[in-house]
């Protein structure tokens, strides 16, 4: 198996490259996700460090691996529950200065590495019209790292 698409997740936008796959006890092919925390943690790193703004369901992913409920983020954010919820379904756009806050939490929070300043995080938070499709390397469950597009 070269690649599988990670929907568990909660996001339709990752694919674990290289993974070696298993065999069940009915002989037949299966995956198997070692050390999920560590690929989660390497899925929110790919999230904050994208060159585009954050779906509703990447909002969700980080919101959920940060521990945080809807009402939490809210109130981290400064704006309403419903405004979260709204975010998170895709009804309204996440607001870019909410994004900023969202991602150094994240940063912070999930003990991400942080590679630019918040001028550049700023920057990063775009409109765009699609998700780009996020590949991780699965061949080191203990190694797992973002594979450049």
């Amino acid at each position: 198996m070269n690649s599988y698409h990670y929907t568990e997740c909660g996001l339709d936008n990752v694919f674990i490259e290289n993974m070696e796959p298993v065999i069940d006890d009915a002989g037949e092919q299966a995956v198997e996700i070692p050390q999920v925390n560590r690929l989660h943690k390497v899925i929110a790193y790919g999230i904050v460090k994208q060159d585009a703004s954050m779906s509703g369901k990447e909002l969700r992913f980080l919101r959920t691996e940060m521990g945080c409920t809807q009402a939490e983020l809210a109130k981290l954010v400064h704006c309403d529950e419903q405004t979260v919820r709204r975010w998170e379904q895709g009804k309204t756009p996440l607001d870019s200065r909410g994004e900023i806050v969202i991602r150094l939490l994240a940063e912070e929070l999930l003990g991400l590495e942080r590679d630019k300043s918040v001028r550049d995080m700023a920057a990063r938070c775009v409109s765009t019209a699609a998700a780009h499709p996020m590949h991780i390397d699965g061949s080191d469950p203990d190694n797992y790292r973002p594979v450049a597009a």
